[in-house]
């Protein structure tokens, strides 16, 4: 099992200022990297690739969709834009090195009509996502789909609308990415809801409720773990954190106040709760 860092918490674009981050991240254990991917340029990529290949750093790439990109707009043109957009971003992801592209990728972010989804927009979004799927499989890239609680998203927002989505596009290329930050919000039970869709999940996101450190909040830590072990998960676990380093990034996830001494801190803090964890249910982790 690989543990690893989203690197949203210092960026949301990789420029050579993340070199000493990433050196410092494999340091404290880490096995590899969510990387922030909202550039298509081919070149940038390539690159990092390289920087990765010296670290010995696995790597995932994350993205989302915003309203120019919007798989479920009513303007076909944009539809098609954003599943030309995602396209690319499966080859950017592939020039990474990666072997997943994941988000939230369904439809767009904090975009909303003030009414729930329609059929059409789901049947929109599904056939978007297949024909960037069997596109993604050419190069061996998985998509992961995560839903979004229902203040961020309305068409995908819980567990089971996310097992029907990738049971819709119905490929083995189209997985579920699973973000405990939003089953917190959304779900009765995190361990229940992970354990009815974890055949599909390709990997899992671990976010406190407050997008601070990891188990220094309220989310039902014990259960999930026992969750991960019951259904023999083999998959990587991500911390996602997020924090006011970043002006733009802090207002989208609406974070006002301080919840972490340092990027630092809660990186190491993470990696040893996750270690605890993870250990103790003797599930292997990968070794450095």
């Amino acid at each position: 099992m690989k543990l690893l860092m989203n690197l949203l918490l210092w960026t949301t674009e990789m420029e050579d200022d993340m070199l000493p981050i990433l050196e410092n991240l494999k340091a404290m254990g880490f096995d590899g990297m969510e990387v922030p991917m909202f550039s298509t340029d081919q070149s940038k990529w390539k690159k990092w690739s390289h920087h990765f290949d010296q670290l010995g750093l696995y790597r995932i790439a994350v993205t989302y969709c915003d309203a120019a990109y919007n798989p479920i707009s009513p303007d076909a043109q944009t539809r098609r834009k954003a599943i030309d957009r995602l396209k690319q971003l499966t080859e950017c992801s592939q020039l990474l090195g990666a072997d997943i592209l994941a988000g939230p990728i369904h439809s767009a972010l904090n975009v909303f009509t003030g009414k729930g989804p329609t059929q059409e927009e789901w049947n929109w979004s599904v056939e978007a996502i297949r024909q960037v799927t069997a596109y993604a499989k050419s190069g061996g890239i998985t998509l992961g789909i995560e839903y979004l609680n229902r203040f961020e998203n309305y068409l995908v927002s819980c567990t089971d609308d996310v097992l029907r989505f990738v049971r819709d596009v119905n490929h083995p290329n189209c997985r579920i990415m699973f973000d405990t930050f939003h089953a917190n919000i959304e779900e009765k039970n995190i361990a229940d809801a992970f354990r009815k869709c974890a055949a599909e999940v390709a990997y899992v996101q671990i976010s406190e409720n407050d997008r601070s450190t990891p188990g220094k909040g309220h989310v039902e830590w014990t259960s999930f773990f026992d969750a991960l072990k019951d259904t023999d998960y083999q998959g990587c676990l991500s911390i996602e954190a997020f924090g006011r380093r970043q002006p733009d990034l802090a207002a989208a996830t609406k974070i006002w106040r301080a919840m972490f001494e340092s990027e630092d801190q809660l990186a190491r803090d993470g990696l040893a709760f996750l270690q605890k964890e993870v250990s103790k249910r003797f599930i292997t982790v990968n070794s450095q």
